[in-house]
């Protein structure tokens, strides 16, 4: 049985819960003016300005971007500690198994 994670579910699953996350927070920022969180947007997210539809969409495909981001750094790590963890059980046999 193959263990880890498979790169691209991780990568649509990452960016889609970053791209949905950010519309919710814009969508947060209309509705309550006066707790608006835009500026954290403007630092994070270059090209990013309050607000029109080029830049809604722009913040979106940032965020998406940012989701393969961490993906392909963190599932490959992820992965080579899971293939290190299963070759260390593998060399201890059934006798080192707790």
């Amino acid at each position: 049985m193959r263990q880890g994670i498979s790169l691209i579910a991780a990568g649509h699953a990452s960016s889609a819960l970053l791209a949905v996350t950010f519309t919710l927070c814009v969508a947060f920022d209309l509705v309550f003016p006066d707790m608006a969180m835009y500026e954290v947007w403007l630092e994070l997210l270059p090209g990013f300005e309050w607000l029109s539809w080029k830049s809604f969409f722009l913040g979106l495909a940032e965020s998406y971007g940012y989701g393969w981001y961490f993906t392909l750094i963190w599932v490959p790590i992820y992965n080579f500690a899971v293939s290190r963890q299963a070759k260390a059980t593998a060399a201890r046999g059934p006798a080192g198994r707790q």
